[in-house]
């Protein structure tokens, strides 16, 4: 819920709380009734949840939600965006692009300090994006700044501009230019990937670190000096708390402000004195991944046999309770980018015995390894085993802490160490799926399934080209269907976002996939 700018920025691995699905309006689901913002207690503290350890507080090297969610509060970057999902300057006063796409000019704000009181300048904006492009450092979003093989040059033009030198047009490129900003006066000419920044960061952003106790919690500080004011919030704690109904049990007794909402608790959390309860879709969806480089999954008929052997509805039905929908594409229906039109593999248990008769693939069997707390995903899995034993395959599941089924999945080096995966994505604003469909992201990108198809890269690469909105959509709408039809992953639901959060809880934003807590510095809390 709280990953604020990180989230609509960058794609993130994990999903680790109930989030969007359809494209219906945003609305709260229940009255409420929000505190006295002249009630506010400037020495508040607001207490939040993650469902697993942080792995890394270094944004150009994480790769999951826990830790952008705390990643958000502590780093800023050149723009953000707004309630309505629209781009807006943020280090950045202003920017502009010539006419060819080519070269687009950022001026910066000069009155943006370290929170070690070191000065801003453009030399930390290219530093950063520098670092991204260099090999030596550890970052799944290299390929967000490379076009047809050759990088982006970033220059600092003086102490307050920035320019960008793009080899080609690149229709990403504002989206991406949100990337969190890391100072060169501290990172510099060390090693990025195991510096001692990475557990005790520095940023820019509304809140300072203050303290990690691994396996517990992490509190971040009010940044007295944030250049979009001083945030209301005296501090706030995060608690890792790796069971979502442990998370509710600790929200309804007041040890923490918010909380996802499972769909067997929606009705009753509706009701209950003392909590908010807002309801809004998002970009997102939960997969089963399967991996390609096992000889398991090679055949394409084999993994079509799965989706015919997947009853959707009935998954969807026995976990979220109308508070999800099936998926079917590796995009959400509120993206501008979706399209309806692609291979269903609506249920046929025949079908998929047929397949996997066809593909010599009777006696199937293999693990599908899902994260520790997310019941809905623990119950999917257990579903999903029941479903598959009917045409014959059998399935062990293994339930794993976070951190640990990370280390699996981004292996450095292929081939991976797993079967399939259930797993979700938060997507981006852009839809641009380059790091996550590229034959070129794996092993140490996104792409960790080693999927491979050259169409696929070659529509992934007009996509980021095509400038024009329509012709773009047009290169998704193709690419979704390609996609849907070779089954890499095993599209299985949109979950809607259901979060309770505290009565004292104020300034919140309005419900939406840029969640509850854009401008931070605006949340207070009451005593």
């Amino acid at each position: 819920m709280n990953n604020l700018r990180r989230k609509l920025l960058v794609l993130s691995l994990l999903v680790m709380f109930l989030a969007g699905c359809s494209g219906q309006s945003h609305r709260a689901v229940k009255s409420v009734k929000l505190p006295d913002p002249s009630q506010a207690d400037q020495n508040g503290r607001l207490v939040l949840s993650l469902a697993g350890e942080v792995s890394i507080l270094n944004p150009i090297l994480s790769t999951d939600t826990t830790s952008s969610a705390v990643e958000g509060t502590i780093f800023t970057g050149l723009i953000t965006f707004n309630e309505n999902l629209e781009p807006v300057p943020d280090l950045a006063t202003s920017w502009s692009v010539s006419k060819d796409g080519k070269v687009w000019t950022f001026k910066l704000r000069r009155d943006v300090k370290w929170h070690d009181g070191v000065p801003f300048t453009a030399d930390d904006v290219v530093f950063t994006f520098n670092s991204i492009l260099d090999p030596k450092v550890n970052s799944v979003r290299r390929g967000d700044y490379i076009i047809d093989g050759r990088p982006i040059v970033f220059k600092a033009v003086d102490k307050y501009t920035v320019k960008a030198v793009l080899p080609k047009p690149f229709a990403p490129f504002l989206t991406r230019s949100g990337m969190s900003i890391i100072p060169k006066h501290i990172l510099k000419g060390k090693d990025i990937n195991t510096a001692a920044f990475n557990r005790k960061p520095i940023g820019t952003g509304p809140f300072k670190f203050k303290e990690w106790v691994t396996g517990d919690y992490l509190t971040v500080v009010r940044n007295p000096g944030y250049y979009l004011g001083k945030p209301r919030l005296a501090e706030i704690i995060y608690k890792i708390i790796p069971d979502e109904n442990a998370t509710l049990v600790a929200l309804e007794a007041g040890e923490i402000d918010s909380a996802g909402i499972p769909p067997k608790d929606y009705k009753r959390m509706k009701s209950m004195a003392g909590v908010n309860v807002f309801e809004y879709d998002n970009l997102v969806y939960t997969y089963l991944g399967f991996n390609l480089g096992n000889p398991k999954f090679k055949d394409k008929r084999v993994r079509q046999a799965l989706a015919y052997a997947t009853d959707k509805k009935q998954l969807v039905s026995l976990l979220f309770k109308g508070l999800a929908s099936p998926a079917y594409a590796p995009s959400a229906p509120i993206s501008w980018a979706y399209t309806n039109e692609v291979a269903k593999y609506h249920y046929d248990p025949a079908k998929a015995k047929a397949l996997l008769k066809e593909a010599g693939a009777q006696d199937l069997e293999f693990t599908i390894l899902t994260n520790q707390g997310n019941k809905e995903r623990e119950k999917a899995a257990v579903i999903l085993q029941q479903q598959f034993k009917k045409v014959g395959v059998k399935v062990n599941v293994r339930v794993m802490e976070w951190s640990a089924l990370l280390k699996i999945v981004n292996a450095p080096t292929g081939p991976k160490d797993f079967d399939a995966v259930l797993m979700g994505w938060s997507l981006g604003l852009d839809p641009d799926a380059y790091s996550i469909w590229h034959s070129s992201q794996y092993p140490k990108g996104f792409n960790f399934i080693d999927y491979h198809n050259p169409e696929v890269d070659r529509l992934l690469e007009k996509g980021r080209l095509t400038m024009d909105k329509e012709k773009r959509k047009q290169v998704y709408a193709k690419l979704w269907q390609i996609i849907a039809s070779d089954q890499p992953y095993l599209f299985l639901w949109y979950p809607k976002s259901v979060v309770g959060v505290s009565e004292r809880v104020g300034g919140l934003s309005k419900p939406s996939p840029a969640g509850l807590m854009l401008h931070l510095e605006k949340v207070f809390v009451t005593k």
